[in-house]
């Protein structure tokens, strides 16, 4: 009888893709088996000493047991204020503009949940970080995509992009109100400039949608290259919210730090139904968040030094191994295309055989929408002498690949 029950949000949700790859993984390492894991943008690294410092400090204080606040602690929303004003020159009001979030990816979700009817339109061009368009399809929206295209220098092809959003926003109904941006972007690595956020938020104030963009890897450009904040664009809290996290520059994923800022009605929204919904992160840990935020970027430069050594060493010894890879501007991921020999796999099956015969891990194109199967991301969480021995993995791994010319082979084997 309760099998008959259906539970509709489930059911619109896919199988999570990724669940393959990660399923064959730990049965691997249960055997004992050595994987070298480019699969997740999980950093490997400490956070600085003087925030776990401080965290430890600051948990020894009986004041600090209880409930905190959901919408985050005063000083922490003050110090993310501060870092957008260092960073960025841009102003924003710790009480009306910030709320903190358990992590971005929380804070989204539960925004996307505050501010969606059922049955509205979000775009969301892909490839894109799963939740993107899942957050929606969650709360009951419908999600319209367009392919990202871009130049070889991962620099986004603005014109192609305007052109598919005026195109996206005259053919669905209703019509779109909200559209999701996320530069540097996870998976491509694609980045923009202040141009792009001035054409957007002009089109977002005429046509009368919400932005919602994305900048959890803003530190992490590499040489002269630095992202930019939709804030620097006059008008854009009109029209706009950003979020940001601590979980990659300064090595703090697991403490689920993330704030969401901008559009005052947005932002009241969000922190209305988290305080129905949660009593905050533990208080320490945003104490100690604030250190980060105040007192640690040179840890933050670090951290893109670090990554930008992994990266070029990957491009190194991969060229080397007859896997071309092309430099990105910013992020902590090589968003790879599928070698010529190995592109009839598709993204999935060619990642399961990497892993299983090279012992190499790598997220699939497909897990982030059908315009990323040609594609693989590889996460920089690996040092380098793991990426050497890698290289030489897939080396041997390639040359024991043969490509197949038959169309009908190749959609056997990609389906």
């Amino acid at each position: 009888m309760f099998d008959e029950i259906s539970f509709g949000k489930i059911n619109r949700l896919p199988k999570y893709l990724f669940s393959a790859i990660n399923e064959i993984k730990f049965n691997m390492r249960q055997k004992g088996e050595d994987v070298i894991d480019f699969s997740m943008g999980n950093p490997d690294g400490m956070p600085p000493q003087i925030v776990i410092d401080k965290l430890c400090e600051s948990a020894k204080k009986p004041k600090n047991q209880g409930y905190s606040v959901s919408k985050g602690i005063y000083k922490l929303r003050l110090g993310l204020c501060d870092w957008y004003k260092r960073r960025f020159n841009v102003d924003l009001d710790p009480n009306l503009e910030v709320c903190v979030g358990m992590g971005s990816k929380e804070g989204y979700v539960h925004l996307v949940q505050a501010i969606t009817n059922v049955g509205d339109f979000a775009i969301v061009p892909e490839p894109a970080y799963p939740i993107h368009y899942h957050a929606f399809i969650i709360n009951g929206a419908n999600v319209s995509t367009f392919p990202i295209k871009y130049n070889m220098f991962y620099e986004l092809d603005e014109a192609a992009f305007f052109a598919s959003l005026q195109k996206s926003l005259y053919e669905n109904f209703p019509k779109p109100k909200f559209v999701v941006v996320n530069f540097p972007h996870n998976p491509t690595t694609v980045v923009v400039y202040k141009s792009f956020y001035e054409k957007l938020v002009e089109i977002a104030r005429r046509e009368r949608f919400y932005i919602i963009s994305d900048i959890a890897y803003a530190e992490l450009g590499f040489g002269d290259f630095k992202t930019t904040s939709i804030f620097e664009v006059e008008g854009a809290k009109d029209v706009a919210v950003e979020t940001y996290t601590l979980s990659k520059s300064y090595n703090m994923a697991g403490w689920r730090i993330g704030f969401v800022s901008g559009n005052r009605r947005i932002i009241e929204a969000l922190q209305k139904i988290k305080g129905w919904i949660d009593y905050g992160i533990y208080t320490p840990m945003q104490v100690a968040a604030t250190v980060a935020l105040n007192e640690c970027d040179d840890e933050v430069l670090s951290v893109r030094a670090k990554y930008q050594s992994r990266m070029e060493v990957m491009i190194e010894s991969f060229g080397n191994a007859g896997w071309e890879l092309q430099m990105p501007k910013a992020s902590m991921f090589i968003w790879a295309r599928i070698p010529k020999q190995c592109e009839h796999l598709g993204s999935l099956e060619f990642s399961k055989r990497l892993l299983e015969e090279a012992k190499v891990a790598v997220s699939p194109g497909a897990g982030f929408g059908n315009a990323g199967d040609s594609y693989v991301r590889f996460a920089l969480i690996e040092n380098e002498k793991r990426i050497r021995q890698a290289a030489k993995n897939v080396k041997q791994f390639m040359k024991n690949i043969q490509p197949i010319n038959n169309p009908l082979s190749l959609k056997t084997i990609a389906h």
